[in-house]
């Protein structure tokens, strides 16, 4: 059951980051769900890879290269999932920060 309240709401945080950025084009709400359980997928398995095989440069960033490798995900799901295009690698790492916003903050109401 949790499971599926985490989709729900992370295709929420989806839908209203595609909402608020110009560069990033969402089909309909089912597609922000695919979206949301592919990055899901996608997060849970190659960004921890990533993360290890990067961790010098995110060290010497402060961690700050994290936000690339999100970016790089998020485009890699825009490529995946049909009906959810990306313009730039630019607006993919912004929609990965609103996201991730977006999420915290759904995840705060989520506790009460």
């Amino acid at each position: 059951m949790n499971i599926l309240i985490y989709i729900l709401l992370s295709s929420i945080a989806i839908f209203i980051a595609a909402y608020i950025l110009p560069g990033v084009h969402l089909a309909s709400y089912f597609t922000a769900v695919i979206v949301a359980v592919v990055l899901g997928i996608i997060n849970s398995i190659i960004r921890p890879i990533l993360f290890i095989l990067t961790l010098p440069i995110n060290i010497l960033t402060l961690g700050l290269f994290t936000f690339v490798i999100m970016g790089a995900l998020v485009m890699r799901t825009s490529a995946i999932v049909p009906g959810f295009k990306v313009d730039s690698f630019w607006w993919a790492m912004g929609f990965a920060i609103v996201l991730w916003i977006i999420n915290s903050f759904l995840s705060k109401l989520e506790k009460y």
